[in-house]
């Protein structure tokens, strides 16, 4: 939906991300509009693109999408744009008085004429000037704002654009378009590369051999690491820019004088690395070196956010271990006996290690597989600090997790984005955030749980939330996939032999009943699955059927099994709906088996073309009401609002948040998901790209539910 209209009032405006709720007169109405509107005063006309939505406590209220600022289509509407304050100079008397004065030519004389403004009394030549160039410069943002668009720049991202270089910056840009990959976020190197070359760069140019070199660093980090060999570096920097080792040596240096990447050398020697806390292995190495052998060492080249963000976490951790203020429960012991027989709980001798560890330390480490206690060990400890008067809090680094976690404690548990209000700022390639300072958590004892799936940046935020004294309780599975994001937190924590780490490996009871469980630590041990003649031998009575192995030689076998299960099998077997409880997973995109295939042939086969679904086809891909899709990436604009069980209303839609499309409206250009958390969310037609199907996802993508 399309309306063109002027800015009466603005209500409220955020400072930091330009939030707007404001009145809006069209030629029909009055309205409310809300959105995000970076420069936007009273007085502007504007075309917005948008919804109709109705708020609980505000009424109906025209949500902005996108929008588009011109020039004041009437006399009164110009007075009104010059009186608003962003001219300076120009309050409502002078504006009134220009545009009485010039009328239809007020804007000619503004651009090119301002000389002719001293003939307003209180206007000398100099006021005139300056009053030309206000009005001249503000009209240049938006000439910044849709330079940029051809880039895929935003409006939002073309204010930080703006505030970095200025009215000059898009002659910055054409001077030098490797700018923008310093000043914007999530800009398409190869895009910028092409125009530069284009306008006459030469390849070995320092400015593009220094941006390709962060661009380069920047691709490994999507793949979750944070530092890479510099023999690698330089290996994909001659590949991708086609220039000389010798040219991206001479920009690395430079780049490392200027503090923009960090070269940090260790000795690959596998015993060097695992000598930093063993005086016998240093001497060693000593006397090796004195004799004339030679170790190897290797340069690991960082971006500089990335070693200043793990040098954050390794001193942060450090301080907090370190710290000699411990929140103990006295006589720990005896408090766990009452526990265990107010409670009901029974306790294993290594439940007990790890809670006496938490009581102990100030930063601790829970690391286990399925079914060996981890959970029992948060609500215990939860548990026994609250009677202490302590305050827990409880978080994880997805909403999947976050929900699950306070099911099983009964305790409220929060996403890590959430609690610590990153929001807007942790956008995914945003970096150069490392230092933002987050407000510290008001607890005694923060606990974490499926920690793998940390990934640097959010335990650098994590870590420098946390006071002097507060202690930290780490919980996850080591075997678990590492994070998407760059890092292997958990597993490099452990590892690093810093920390106090408990290691569960006894499967209890109850969870011993479950296949799944059983075939996951098999697994991690190196063993194949349970056979029907092992479970006959080791008199496995009692196991829950949730697990089956289908072995087939051929990719159309395993296809046909695939749908045949989700079709009917499952349901005749255990009454599972497709759309309520299966979830299909893959290792790869590509392919037969690949989830771009699977996804085509299971919309066909489980939500196949009717009169009675509408749809939406966007390039090759058909979306259709009752679709599972999935989020891909984090949008942080976008509204929501829950109905039921009572309505709640907010913004955000997270990657990997999976949902079903519930409405295609065609006349509004909309796409209604409902999300498996209830809310509901509308996407314009061009906002598809941030949802893919989901009957069928690959393994790292299952992480992010």
């Amino acid at each position: 939906m399309e309306i063109t209209g002027e800015v009466k009032d603005i209500i409220y405006q955020n400072e930091i991300n330009s939030y707007t709720v404001a009145e809006f007169e069209t030629e029909k109405e009055e309205i409310i509009i809300v959105g995000y509107l970076p420069f936007i005063n009273v007085g502007d006309t504007l075309k917005l693109v948008g919804k109709i939505v109705t708020h609980q406590d505000y009424g109906e209220q025209f949500k902005v999408d996108t929008f588009e600022k011109l020039m004041p289509q009437t006399l009164g509407s110009l007075e009104r744009y010059l009186s608003n304050g962003t001219i300076k100079g120009v309050g409502p008397a002078t504006a009134k008085k220009i545009v009485d004065t010039f009328k239809d030519e007020t804007i000619h004389i503004l651009k090119y004429e301002p000389e002719k403004l001293s003939q307003i009394k209180g206007i000398n030549n100099q006021k005139a000037l300056a009053i030309s160039e206000s009005f001249i410069e503000n009209w240049e943002v938006w000439q910044i704002v849709g330079y940029l668009e051809k880039f895929g720049i935003g409006v939002q991202n073309a204010k930080n654009v703006y505030k970095k270089l200025g009215a000059n910056a898009i002659q910055e840009i054409e001077m030098n378009p490797y700018i923008l990959i310093d000043v914007a976020n999530n800009v398409d190197f190869k895009k910028i590369d092409k125009m530069a070359i284009d306008i006459g760069l030469p390849y070995n140019n320092d400015k593009r051999i220094k941006t390709g070199i962060k661009y380069a660093l920047m691709c490994s980090t999507l793949n979750g690491h944070c530092a890479v060999l510099e023999e690698n570096l330089i290996a994909f920097c001659e590949e991708l820019l086609s220039v000389t080792e010798e040219e991206i040596q001479e920009n690395l240096i430079e780049l490392k004088v200027k503090e923009e990447i960090i070269v940090e050398t260790r000795l690959e020697d596998n015993k060097a690395n695992k000598s930093e806390n063993n005086i016998k292995e240093i001497e060693e190495i000593i006397k090796e070196v004195e004799n004339g052998k030679v170790i190897d060492e290797k340069n690991w080249v960082y971006l500089t956010a990335f070693y200043k963000a793990e040098e954050n976490i390794a001193n942060r951790i450090n301080i907090l271990k370190n710290s000699p203020n411990i929140k103990k429960i006295k006589n720990i012991k005896q408090e766990l006996k009452k526990l265990e027989k107010t409670s009901e709980i029974e306790l294993s001798e290594k439940q007990k290690e790890a809670i006496e560890a938490i009581n102990d330390n100030n930063v601790c480490i829970i690391t286990g597989g399925p079914g060996t206690g981890k959970t029992t060990i948060i609500k215990t400890i939860i548990e026994m600090f609250k009677d202490q008067g302590k305050k827990p809090v409880l978080c994880a680094p997805t909403g999947r997790a976050a929900k699950r976690m306070t099911e099983t404690t009964g305790e409220e548990a929060k996403t890590l984005h959430r609690l610590l209000e990153i929001g807007k700022m942790e956008e995914e390639g945003s970096y150069k955030s490392v230092d933002y300072e987050v407000e510290p958590l008001d607890a005694d004892i923060v606990i974490v749980d499926e920690v793998s799936m940390v990934d640097l940046f959010l335990m650098n935020y994590l870590v420098k939330a946390l006071y002097q004294g507060t202690k930290l309780v780490l919980v996850g599975d080591i075997d678990q996939l590492p994070s998407v994001g760059p890092g292997s937190i958990l597993k490099d924590l452990i590892s690093s032999n810093q920390v106090t780490t408990i290691v569960l490996n006894k499967i209890f009871r109850q969870a011993a009943k479950s296949k799944i469980i059983l075939n996951a630590h098999r697994v991690n041990e190196g063993e194949s699955f349970l056979t029907k003649e092992q479970i006959e031998e080791q008199n496995l009575k009692n196991l829950n059927e949730d697990f089956f192995y289908i072995k087939e030689q051929s990719q159309e076998r395993i296809l046909y099994n695939v749908i045949s299960l989700c079709k009917e099998r499952l349901k005749n077997y255990g009454d599972y709906d497709f759309f309520k409880n299966i979830q299909v997973i893959t290792p790869t995109k590509k392919g037969m088996l690949g989830t771009k295939e699977l996804n085509k042939i299971l919309q066909k086969n489980l939500n196949p073309e009717s009169e009675y679904l509408d749809q939406k086809q966007v390039g090759d891909t058909i979306y259709r009401e009752n679709d599972r899709v999935m989020q891909i990436k984090n949008n942080y604009d976008i509204f929501w609002e829950k109905l039921e069980p009572k309505y709640e209303s907010g913004m955000g839609v997270f990657n990997g948040e999976l949902g079903t499309i519930i409405k295609i409206n065609e006349q509004d250009k909309t796409v209604t998901i409902k999300f498996d958390d209830e809310k509901q969310a509308d996407y314009m037609f061009q906002d598809l790209e941030q949802i893919e199907h989901a009957y069928s996802i690959t393994v790292h993508k299952s992480q992010r539910k």
